[in-house]
């Protein structure tokens, strides 16, 4: 599903930094990996490269047989609009749509239909517990609140990859596991693939494999 090859990326210009070195990685349909390490290590970096936000310096990135790598930024941006969900650490809800209308927001983008949409926010909305904010701004939510917004958002139209940056960072313990279970079940149930970037034990502890990134590379627990 998907599959990193020999992976590279540096930051700084003249006085470049690698952050990344020679990074590779299969990921099978329906396999969800948690990626821990230190801060500062490259773990964003590198959900940012599967996304296809950035590219790497050297080596190639393939989504279900299409390599990211060979595109240019538009037909990236397509990829990622149609077959990849991403959870941001700092959510990006756009302030001026209300929640129903940010969780709406990629199914809208992809063209489906509008009772179709709306019965799948409605779905997804009882999913995290706010539908009583379905119509509520970003403005007027707790973090926690926000987050588990993002998190509806990044999966509503059934990403074939789902990628998750520290998404249980503002959550109590509860809703965090209510949450991680949202992610696995989402990854499972469309059989794609899944990478959880996480400080956490509890998220770690819900993925298929664990990976510890660290400046030498990914070690296998």
């Amino acid at each position: 599903m998907l599959s990193l090859r020999r992976v590279s990326k540096s930051f700084g210009g003249a006085r470049a930094r690698e952050v990344l070195h020679g990074i590779s990685l299969e990921i099978a349909r329906g396999e969800y990996i948690a990626v821990i390490g230190e801060s500062g290590v490259g773990k964003s970096t590198l959900l940012n490269l599967v996304a296809g936000l950035d590219l790497p310096d050297s080596g190639t990135i393939s989504l279900d047989g299409t390599e990211l790598t060979s595109l240019d930024d538009a037909e990236r941006t397509l990829v990622r609009r149609n077959r990849i969900g991403f959870v941001f650490q700092a959510f990006h809800l756009l302030p001026h749509l209300t929640v129903a209308q940010n969780i709406a927001l990629p199914l809208s983008l992809n063209g489906m239909p509008a009772a179709q949409s709306a019965a799948r926010v409605a779905a997804m909305l009882e999913a995290i517990g706010l539908a009583p904010a379905a119509e509520s701004y970003p403005r007027e939510l707790a973090g926690g609140e926000m987050q588990r917004v993002a998190i509806a958002r990044a999966i509503a139209h059934k990403p074939q990859l789902l990628l998750a940056d520290e998404p249980t960072g503002n959550l109590d313990p509860d809703t965090a596991r209510q949450v991680l279970q949202l992610l696995r079940d989402q990854v499972k149930q469309e059989s794609g693939a899944g990478i959880l970037v996480t400080h956490s034990a509890l998220a770690a502890a819900t993925a298929d494999r664990v990976l510890t990134l660290t400046p030498q590379g990914l070690r296998y627990e």
